[in-house]
């Protein structure tokens, strides 16, 4: 397996944040110019993990988002913005990812 780059596409202030914890692959894009990044990035064959602001998700296209759904690479991993009312919940994020429903699931010891 080769080794691959990790990428952020979204908002500037996220993107400098990425770059300080050493992601140097970052790209301040929003809205329509974000989705097209995202799929350039996805198609380029360059990233093993494409981390996206959430906010993106609604200018992307159906196909993609499908596609991105069964890809095991690129992950693509869509990340809520913080205050935002429509974030998605980890247990949606771990079925959509990983494919394992863990929203019954009980963590500790129940005795």
């Amino acid at each position: 397996m080769n080794i691959k780059e990790i990428a952020f596409i979204g908002e500037d202030q996220l993107s400098r944040g990425f770059r300080l914890v050493g992601i140097e692959s970052t790209i301040n894009a929003v809205g329509e110019e974000g989705a097209l990044k995202l799929t350039e990035a996805f198609n380029s064959g360059k990233y093993s993990v494409i981390m996206v602001s959430d906010s993106i998700r609604k200018f992307v296209d159906r196909r993609l988002l499908s596609l991105i759904d069964i890809s095991p690479e690129p992950l693509v991993i869509f990340l809520p913005v913080v205050g935002a009312v429509d974030e998605e919940s980890v247990e949606v994020l771990a079925k959509r990812i990983l494919g394992v429903d863990i929203g019954g699931a009980v963590v500790g010891d129940n005795s």
